[in-house]
């Protein structure tokens, strides 16, 4: 399959119907969003743990908090920009703040949703999130990422943020890619320069590391799938042993993944970083590649950029 374009959000679909078929307290709490969130196979297949509280994020927060107070494993459902905004405070106060067990499954992160506008592209929720504590936050890169990642937020007992894409993005994993939350994944390896990426920028990263490869330039180039708690170690590999830093993300390049590889950078007191991702500036309605275009988030700029970064 790789080379295959899938979103992330069918990855999320398929795999919570899987988890729920093994685990009776999986439940899916839904924002009456289920066709574009892909809730609607376990809906029809596991009608008992299913529950849809209608355009109520707020209302499904809480819903999922009660339920996880009971022993159940909910995963509340809608888009980013609402499960991120419309939900923090219930997040913070409910869910967090008493460290519950319940996972907040978001759809149509970053300019993903594209022609929807700029209203529905979520650019600052995992940057708000990562500031609350006891939270886990996490954006897988490929399909067959999602439905792995999406299995360890599982197993993993607390609060985690989960993003995905609402376009389709190719798969460049195969099915028997172990992840493991927290851990960085090592997808090529050079000396001259490193490229951390996140979800939807991965796939750019690796072409980026393609074009540099042909002009004498080796690129590291890492998937930060996770970004709290974000794989320090890995930073500080980079940071020690290359020095020079580019990071890649489909979110605003303050508070993200380029803000927390900075915050390593700078405690470290060693390296250069640059970031790139949304320009602190909310996006428009256009096709998702033109706003990746109108941020910078390009094969070519991070080619761009690495070489700028090595004269």
């Amino acid at each position: 399959m790789e080379g295959t374009k899938i979103a992330t959000r069918d990855g999320f679909g398929e795999a919570i119907v899987e988890l729920g078929r093994k685990n009776k307290d999986i439940c899916v709490v839904d924002i009456d969003i289920g066709k574009s969130c892909k809730t609607g196979a376990f809906a029809k297949e596991l009608p008992e743990q299913y529950l849809n509280v209608g355009i109520a994020e707020q209302n499904g927060a809480g819903v999922s908090a009660g339920l996880a107070t009971a022993g159940k494993i909910p995963f509340v459902v809608t888009y980013a920009v609402f499960g991120s905004l419309r939900m923090c405070e219930q997040i913070r106060q409910e869910i967090c703040y008493p460290k519950l067990n319940v996972k907040i499954a978001c759809s149509h992160g970053g300019v993903t949703p594209a022609n929807d506008g700029a209203s529905h592209q979520s650019i600052e929720d995992m940057g708000v999130l990562r500031t609350i504590p006891n939270m886990t936050v996490v954006m897988p890169a490929d399909y067959y990422a999602a439905k792995k990642l999406v299995a360890k937020a599982a197993e993993l007992y607390g609060p985690v943020y989960l993003r995905f894409t609402r376009d389709a993005i190719p798969v460049i994993y195969d099915e028997n890619q172990e992840f493991e939350i927290g851990r960085a994944v090592t997808l090529r390896e050079g000396g001259d320069i490193a490229i951390i990426a996140n979800g939807d920028t991965v796939r750019l990263a690796l072409e980026a590391e393609e074009k540099l490869s042909s002009q004498g330039i080796r690129a590291k180039v890492l998937d930060m799938h996770t970004i709290k708690p974000l794989d320090k170690e890995a930073v500080l590999d980079c940071l020690r042993g290359i020095g020079r830093i580019i990071t890649v993300e489909d979110h605003n390049i303050l508070n993200g993944l380029g803000s927390a590889v900075c915050e390593v950078a700078g405690e470290e007191g060693t390296g250069h970083v640059k970031r790139i991702g949304i320009q602190d500036q909310f996006g428009q309605s256009a096709p998702y590649e033109r706003l990746l275009e109108l941020n910078g988030i390009t094969t070519e700029n991070i080619v761009e950029t690495a070489k700028s970064m090595l004269k």
